[in-house]
């Protein structure tokens, strides 16, 4: 019994003299063992007093951590905030940031910084992102481009985006139209896919490169709807549409706000829309997945930060993100860009992330491409 007390008091977490409520139990254990042969009843009242003793150490040392952790959170944040964007001004992720920025300095009272870092498809930004302290004032804007797309489509990138990046806020999604000439017979998607199957490798199909979002997305379109095509790389969807104006081209995919206003001066015929539902200003104009059930693609945008932020801070930067989205301004702004607003939990845009590696790395070997 004595050697089992001289271990107990060993153990203890804390010195008694650094705790009133230990410096009793040390007092009963040291009289305890002072004598030769303690009773039964001595023996339980100084293990009363010593598990009490502790006990109460225990909780004092978790309060004085909990304090802690709620001051770090309440302080935070206490200097500026910069936002690292992986593209140049005018590009949607560096829309939205600037979008967002004004408000989310009205809820935090610190400013936020735009930082454009384009460069090799946005890895130069993203790779910043990951280096930098994951303390919540060093944020990125994310995409489908440049995190999901580029892992696959280069053999050399300096980040895993499942692993070296906290999603924080889902901000916006787009979704793609499927374009023709006027200069084709195509009326229906269901006439282009005939034609294709009939006509192997005679269909064109324009992209903005070998590798692209656009070209993976016209391919996932093949595999699925089970045609055969052309495919024609260019530098820029500009380039493209220049060439379908000309009857060089004859269809493309691309995001529906970048093909709006050709398709409404009739310079391009829109066959379809790649998400769930239809437009409602263009009625009359299917869904693809009509025609090639669950077919549906697009891009998103969202915020994120290096891996190993802190949850609180997760937490609130998504509450105030999600808040900045819902002002009446921006969703205006965000439906004249064509974009769908996403005001969902951290945790979904973790999920669509892993769900779209996935996705795109099944629609990358199933065309046995090679990284680039």
């Amino acid at each position: 019994m004595v050697a089992k007390l001289r271990y107990i008091s060993l153990i203890a977490p804390l010195h008694p003299a650094e705790s009133p409520a230990l410096l009793m139990g040390s007092n009963l254990v040291q009289q305890a063992l002072r004598r030769p042969c303690p009773s039964r009843s001595t023996m339980r009242r100084v293990f009363r007093h010593v598990s009490r003793s502790l006990s109460l150490a225990w909780l004092g040392a978790s309060l004085s951590f909990g304090l802690v952790g709620i001051s770090q959170a309440q302080s935070y944040p206490n200097k500026p905030i910069r936002i690292i964007v992986p593209a140049g001004s005018g590009d949607s992720c560096d829309i939205l940031s600037r979008l967002i920025a004004p408000k989310l300095t009205e809820r935090l009272g610190q400013a936020i910084v735009i930082d454009n870092r384009a460069g090799s498809a946005g890895q130069l930004g993203l790779t910043l992102i990951k280096q930098a302290a994951p303390d919540g004032y060093t944020l990125g804007c994310g995409q489908g481009g440049n995190m999901v797309i580029v892992p696959l489509a280069y053999s050399k990138v300096a980040y895993d985006s499942r692993k070296d990046f906290t999603p924080v806020a889902m901000m916006a999604s787009n979704f793609l139209g499927l374009v023709v000439s006027p200069k084709t017979p195509f009326k229906t998607v269901q006439e282009l896919i005939d034609y294709g199957k009939a006509n192997p490798g005679k269909l064109t199909f324009g992209t903005n490169g070998e590798g692209a979002f656009l070209h993976f997305a016209t391919e996932q379109f093949r595999l699925m709807a089970g045609f055969e095509y052309m495919h024609v790389p260019y530098r820029a969807m500009s380039d493209v549409f220049t060439q379908m104006l000309g009857g060089e081209i004859q269809a493309s995919v691309g995001s529906f706000i970048s093909l709006q206003p050709l398709v409404d001066s009739g310079k391009l015929r829109l066959l379809g829309v790649a998400r769930a539902n239809r437009l409602p200003e263009y009625p009359n104009v299917p869904t693809i997945s009509e025609t090639v059930p669950g077919f549906t693609s697009g891009g998103w945008f969202g915020v994120i930060a290096p891996a190993g932020l802190p949850k609180d801070i997760v937490t609130l930067l998504n509450r105030e993100i999600n808040w900045a989205l819902q002002q009446p301004d921006v969703r205006e702004r965000m439906k004249k860009l064509g974009l769908d607003i996403h005001t969902e939990p951290p945790e979904f845009f973790t999920e669509l992330l892993i769900r779209d590696v996935a996705n795109w790395g099944k629609v990358v070997r199933d065309i046995n491409f090679k990284p680039l």
